[in-house]
């Protein structure tokens, strides 16, 4: 059962108020002398935090618990980021915070109230060090959110006594009433308005690090029109050439800077470890605050952290062979055990599962268009090769195209994935990513998409890759050209344009030839267009736009790439492309929940093409 958003705490005496936990919602399913420990996506927990699943063993009863997986810091409050180092830090104090009740000893209780489940819960569950019963008060809401603001909560749920639980709902009967932080921030500079906002665009924002103005991100949001003026005559006298930045960041527009003099007050959700405000909002500027004395406390500044490893997402694993009927056909699957990424405990099955569940994102991007299989059959540190040649014993319910290769001087027969049914099978051969032209099999000559892909040297780290792929974007929105950025799943960043299947190879290619110099001219230390890796400066990003060729392919928006962390290529919104942005963000642990709530980000990379000519012009 799921939260609405509350706007705001309340007090009622039909409802009752929990503290909001900062970590991971779980399930445990103690039934049939079993523990099953998942999250609300199925993913299996039990290994993850074997200290939980340990401790679920000492429960009494059969039951079915929801809760909450939570990490203490070192004040004893609910911390995610501690929660991520699970596996590092084998002394993290951790607890499964229980705070309902959904089956005991044989009997369904999701249609009790909420109060007879705590009730039932109360009295079967068996608390321990790390199992606990998630306690309530009822009633007082806004003073139990007060309490929750002063200890440092991230906020409270508030629950209607008499609800019963409707799983997969998200009920108005449950809200969830978040505490925001405030903090106060230097303005350093302001971009350029777009669209209808007059003035200025967003606020750029710092605060100082031991003498040093540290970059903090932008606010956008929170302004009034009268403010909206009133703030650019506070500012306007305060414009200088330059910024206060020790190192002038990357910013998501053209900026105009300023003495770092206005003191502006903003509330956000959380400071990543990056320094960054999330979700920034502008509420006030602060003049009885000394600029020089908005500095980062020590509260601010997280701990580093080391990589974690992220356990697989363990299912009723298929042994060996099985045959599922995938879309109108039967499909053998085999060795569906078999370990893929042996670091990630990630298994084929696992592979052929999550292209099934992002199917609906995916095969939009797939379908028409040639396949080349990069075959990995057993694992990424095995063997690996490429075939592009369907094989002999290739089912006849899967389409393939013959297409005349001048390179090779022959027809390659290849395969075009059209539906779910394909897909598993391609899976099922060990294609573990997915390569496709450009153009569909119907207008082969004319690819639907422009790719430039920006690809970083070994001494590049992917904050040159952010800066790079931002000039790349301010060129094309200067010329009014929409773009749409992914990652690569590796190391870099790909940038599309939409072409719609109207210039030819050639002329898409030579466009973004011209394109890539322009970014080259802007940032000539940091980008080169040598080819030849043993000519090219290993401290200069690749602009690659050859890849715009008949017949090239490129790893899919949405494919999985055959490396350490089973990482996938990731569309983004320009706003993400930031400091702080990884390339190993978007994974097959995570990417089917993404998608799930921003949707296709890529749909209109398969739109209208935009006039080269006039872009061509613009440029010039």
């Amino acid at each position: 059962m799921l939260c609405k958003t509350g706007n705001k705490p309340f007090d009622d005496p039909d409802w009752i108020f929990e503290i909001k936990w900062d970590g991971y919602r779980a399930v445990a399913d103690l039934r049939e002398d079993k523990v099953r420990l998942y999250s609300r996506n199925g993913l299996d927990f039990s290994q993850k935090f074997k200290k939980v699943t340990r401790a679920l063993k000492l429960q009494e009863h059969e039951m079915v618990l929801d809760g909450e997986i939570v990490a203490y810091d070192e004040q004893g409050r609910p911390n995610f980021q501690w929660l991520q180092r699970i596996g590092d830090d084998p002394d993290l104090v951790l607890a499964f915070q229980v705070f309902d009740l959904l089956w005991l000893n044989g009997h369904d209780t999701t249609g009790l109230t909420l109060l007879q489940r705590k009730e039932l819960l109360k009295e079967a569950l068996v608390e321990t060090e790390i199992i606990k019963y998630c306690d309530h008060i009822t009633e007082k809401g806004k003073d139990f959110f007060a309490a929750a603001d002063e200890t440092g909560l991230e906020g409270i749920i508030a629950k209607s006594s008499e609800s019963l639980y409707r799983e997969n709902i998200r009920s108005s009967e449950w809200l969830k009433i978040k505490i925001n932080k405030t903090d106060e921030a230097l303005i350093c500079g302001f971009t350029e308005p777009r669209g209808s906002r007059k003035k200025f665009g967003s606020l750029i924002l710092g605060k100082y690090q031991d003498g040093d103005l540290v970059f903090c991100g932008h606010t956008g949001t929170g302004f009034s029109d009268r403010m909206l003026d009133e703030l650019y005559e506070k500012m306007a006298p305060l414009i200088v050439t330059g910024s206060a930045f020790r190192i002038t960041p990357k910013t998501n527009g053209k900026a105009t800077w300023v003495k770092p003099e206005l003191v502006a007050e903003i509330k956000f959700t959380e400071l990543t470890k990056d320094h960054i405000y999330r979700h920034p909002v502008f509420l006030r500027l602060r003049q009885d605050k000394d600029p020089a004395q908005i500095n980062f406390d020590a509260a601010q500044e997280p701990p580093k952290e080391e990589p974690v490893k992220k356990e697989a997402p363990k299912r009723k694993a298929e042994k060996k062979d099985v045959t599922r009927k995938i879309g109108k056909q039967s499909v053998k699957l085999t060795n569906q055990d078999k370990v893929y990424f042996p670091d990630d405990e990630v298994t084929k099955g696992d592979v052929i599962a999550y292209y099934q569940t992002i199917s609906r994102y995916i095969l939009p991007h797939l379908k028409g268009r040639p396949q080349s299989m990069n075959r990995y059959p057993n694992g990424i540190k095995g063997l690996s090769f490429y075939q592009k040649d369907a094989a002999d014993e290739t089912p006849d319910w899967i389409e393939t195209q013959k297409v005349f290769s001048e390179s090779s001087d022959k027809y390659i027969n290849y395969i075009i994935c059209n539906n779910k049914e394909t897909l598993a099978y391609l899976n099922n051969l060990g294609c573990i990513e997915l390569n496709v032209w450009t153009s569909r099999i119907s207008t082969a000559d004319f690819p639907d998409y422009l790719v430039l892909d920006l690809d970083p040297s070994e001494k590049n780290t992917f904050g040159d890759v952010i800066e790079t792929a931002q000039m790349v974007r301010e060129l094309l929105d200067a010329a009014g050209v929409k773009s749409y950025p992914k990652t690569s799943g590796s190391s870099g960043i790909h940038v599309y344009i939409p072409m719609g299947a109207v210039y030819t190879y050639d002329q898409v290619k030579d466009f973004g030839h011209v394109l890539m110099q322009m970014v080259q001219e802007k940032l000539p230390d940091l980008t080169t267009l040598e080819r030849s890796l043993q000519k090219r400066d290993k401290n200069k990003i690749y602009l690659d736009y050859l890849q715009n060729r008949r017949g090239q392919t490129l790893a899919s928006v949405y494919s999985l790439r055959p490396r350490k962390g089973a990482p996938v290529s990731m569309p983004l919104d320009w706003d993400e492309v930031k400091t702080g942005l990884q390339p190993t963000d978007f994974n097959i642990f995570n990417a089917a929940e993404r998608l799930k709530a921003r949707g296709d980000l890529f749909k209109p990379v398969l739109g209208k093409a935009p006039d080269l000519l006039k872009v061509l012009e613009q440029f010039s």
